[in-house]
């Protein structure tokens, strides 16, 4: 039997970047709440230290500037970075990102990634062909058979084609 999560603060942005010592950088804080489709992090870029250009293929990120300043790069120019400032990042644009004297720090909210799964390498990649499961597949209502030695369709019961 699964919970729903008790909704509530999980951090609080303006004591970690007042309260974090002037050594520490990167990820201050992550969202690690279990059953969450979100990730979220508080990152912290040393003064004049930088994320360098990059294209997150499949994720938006939304970016909330909590303390220091910067600026974001992007194909559409500079845009000057200031606490407050929120940034909507969509997946396939170009992006870098620079801290000013202060450092940055921000706050970055995108949909959880699925955990890593095992797949078959492409054909191109040496992997050969894919295999045929023409004899998995139900004639009678196209299902796609589970277990290699399935005789009939587990949705609709029609014999599979013989092998």
């Amino acid at each position: 039997m699964s919970r729903t999560p008790a909704p509530g603060v999980v951090t609080d942005t303006a004591r970690l970047f007042r309260d974090a010592a002037d050594g520490d950088r990167g990820a201050l804080w992550r969202l690690a709440e279990p059953g969450r489709q979100l990730d979220s992090n508080v990152i912290r870029l040393a003064p004049e230290a930088g994320v360098a250009g990059h294209v997150e293929p499949d994720l938006d990120v939304l970016v909330c500037v909590v303390g220091g300043s910067g600026w974001l790069e992007t194909a559409g120019g500079s845009q000057e970075l200031a606490p407050g400032a929120v940034v909507w990042l969509p997946h396939g644009v170009r992006r870098s990102l620079a801290a000013g004297p202060d450092g940055l720090c921000y706050l970055t909210v995108h949909r959880r990634r699925p955990g890593l799964t095992i797949a078959s390498a492409p054909a191109e990649h040496g992997g050969g062909e894919a295999a045929c499961l023409l004899q998995l597949v139900c004639p009678g209502c196209g299902n796609l058979a589970q277990e290699s030695g399935a005789r009939f369709c587990s949705r609709c019961g029609e014999e599979l084609p013989p092998r």
